[in-house]
C-alpha cells in the first residue's frame, strides 16, 4: 500500500505536472540563475537558468519511461519464452535455455559504457532501453520456465492437450495465469534496475545529458560544483527523489511477491 502511494506520486509528478510547466525547463537561461527555493521558484533554480521543480518533473518522466518501457518488454519476453520453453521442451527448450544462460553470464553494465563510447557519450535513451531489455529478458524467463516444467504434467495440462487445445491456447490460458502476479513483481523490479542503470550511466557522463533525467540533473550539478556552492537543491532533489522512487518500487516489487506466495499457498491448499 506505501509502495503504491509513492508510486502514484510519482505518476503524478511525473506524467501529469509535465503538461502544466509554464515554459519547457529543459532549455537553458529561461529562469534567473542560482536562486533559492521560493514561492516563484518551488525547488530553486540551476546555474543553467532552469527550475528545479519543473525539471525534476520531466526527469522523473524520462527516468519511468525507461523503466516501464525495459520492465515491460523484459518481462513479456522473459514470460513468453520460459511458458514455451518449459511447455513445449525439446530442442526449443535447449535453445531458449542457451540464450538465457548466454545473456545472464555477460554482464550488461561493460557491454553498456562501450554502447555509450562508441556514441560518444550521446547514446539515447530508447538504446539503453533496448540494450537493458536484451539482458534483462533471460531472469525472469528462467524463473517461468521451471514452474512451466511442474505445471506441464499436471492433470488439468494433459486434459486440455487431449481436448484439443493448442500450445499457444494452454500457454495462455491455463498456465500463465498462475504466474501473472509473480509477473507483475517481476515487472515492478525490473523497473527499480532499469532507471537505477540509467541513472549511474548518466552521473558518470556515459548516458545522453541533453535528455532529462534524475541521472543527468545529478550529472550537471556535479560538473557546475553545486555540492560545494551550497546549492543543495539542485543535487540534493534528484538523489532524494530517487531513493524514494527506489523504496518505492522495493515496496511494490516486496508486496507483490508476499501477495504472489500467499496466493500460490492458497492454491495448494
Amino acid at each position: 500500500m506505501a509502495g503504491g502511494i509513492l508510486l502514484l506520486l510519482f505518476v503524478v509528478v511525473g506524467v501529469i505536472l509535465p503538461h502544466f510547466a509554464p515554459y519547457d525547463p529543459r532549455s537553458w537561461n529561461v529562469a534567473p540563475r542560482n536562486l533559492q527555493p521560493s514561492q516563484a521558484h518551488l525547488l530553486g533554480t540551476t546555474s543553467l537558468g532552469q527550475d528545479t521543480f519543473w525539471l525534476l518533473t520531466f526527469a522523473v518522466q524520462n527516468s519511468l519511461f525507461v523503466g516501464v518501457v525495459v520492465a515491460f518488454f523484459a518481462t513479456t519476453i522473459g514470460v513468453l519464452a520460459g511458458l514455451t520453453g518449459g511447455y513445449v521442451g525439446g530442442w526449443i527448450d535447449r535453445l531458449l535455455t542457451l540464450l538465457m544462460d548466454v545473456f545472464i553470464s555477460i554482464p550488461s553494465l561493460p557491454i553498456l559504457i562501450l554502447v555509450a563510447s562508441l556514441l560518444h557519450g550521446k547514446a539515447s535513451l530508447p538504446t539503453i532501453s533496448l540494450v537493458l531489455i536484451v539482458f534483462n529478458w533471460p531472469w525472469p524467463a528462467r524463473q517461468v520456465r521451471s514452474i512451466a516444467l511442474s505445471m506441464r504434467e499436471r492433470e488439468f495440462i494433459h486434459t486440455a492437450r487431449f481436448s484439443g487445445g493448442r500450445t499457444l491456447s494452454i500457454i495462455v490460458r491455463e498456465i500463465f495465469p498462475y504466474v501473472l502476479t509473480w509477473s507483475l513483481a517481476n515487472f515492478v523490479n525490473t523497473v527499480l534496475v532499469a532507471i537505477a542503470t540509467e541513472s549511474g550511466l548518466a552521473v558518470i557522463g556515459l548516458s545522453s545529458v541533453e535528455q532529462a533525467t534524475l541521472g543527468t540533473m545529478i550529472y550537471w550539478g556535479l560538473q557546475y560544483q553545486a555540492l560545494l556552492a551550497h546549492r543543495w537543491w539542485w543535487i540534493g532533489t534528484p538523489v532524494i527523489a530517487i531513493v524514494l522512487l527506489f523504496v518505492a518500487l522495493f515496496l511494490a516489487s516486496t508486496g507483490f511477491a508476499d501477495f504472489s506466495a500467499e496466493r500460490r499457498g492458497r492454491q495448494r491448499a
